[in-house]
């Protein structure tokens, strides 16, 4: 999880996050390249003359300044669009997890061989019992899912727009009422990954958070059927 004065992501934890580091990294290549270009042209403005024969009407600076900006959108717009394929594409999955935004809070609901619901409340301040438990992120049911499984992930809302988010995953979805959206994600490793509801959606807006819990297959199985029992 993020920690104070963190400048870089949090640590990925599935496939498509990590495409998204590299994505970032990619892009700075270019981003830095226009920051040096630029301070080199400040410099070439301000301690030289301002006009020169050679670049006054130069049709061929022209259509460089122009044509370069061009080149370098596509470049950021291949991989771009292919990490939005990869995040809406998914076929065949194991589990399907359905998340419902309420003021304030989130209900899941797991279809596998048998239909699991539970709600997930914040733990407040003064409830938290256990050293170590992050401020306001903590929740009194997390959902538990199983790593190396293709998993997809649904949601909506019941009142207003809500958004599912868990950064170390990659996933960022909008909770619309009355329509559902979906994302695909598999796990990479074990672990506890928070996330915060990312649409403002009123007063409690800060206190729906998101905690997902990654375990093996046998351990998975285990707390579904501990959840429908109980």
């Amino acid at each position: 999880m993020s920690h104070p004065l963190q400048l870089n992501f949090q640590d990925a934890a599935s496939h498509i996050m990590g495409e998204f580091h590299r994505f970032h990294d990619y892009a700075m290549i270019f981003v830095v390249f226009i920051i040096i270009l630029t301070i080199y042209g400040l410099v070439l403005i301000l301690f030289n003359s301002p006009s020169h024969w050679k670049f006054t009407e130069k049709q061929q600076v022209e259509l460089w300044w122009t044509i370069s900006p061009g080149f370098i959108l596509i470049a950021l717009a291949i991989p771009s669009i292919n990490l939005l394929y990869w995040m809406d594409e998914g076929s065949n999955p194991n589990i399907t997890v359905k998340t419902v935004g309420h003021q304030w809070y989130w209900t899941y609901e797991i279809w596998d061989n048998q239909r699991i619901e539970i709600d997930s409340y914040m733990i407040h301040l003064e409830d938290i019992n256990q050293e170590g438990l992050p401020r306001l992120l903590e929740v009194d049911n997390r959902l538990t899912l199983p790593y190396n499984t293709d998993i997809r992930v649904i949601t909506y809302s019941t009142d207003v727009i809500h958004a599912w988010s868990v950064p170390q995953l990659g996933l960022k979805m909008d909770a619309v009422p009355g329509r559902l959206n979906q994302m695909f994600v598999k796990i990479d490793r074990p672990g506890i990954f928070y996330g915060q509801c990312s649409e403002i959606c009123g007063a409690n807006h800060s206190f729906m958070p998101i905690v997902i819990e990654s375990v093996n297959q046998n351990t998975f199985y285990s707390w579904c059927n501990e959840i429908a029992n109980s």
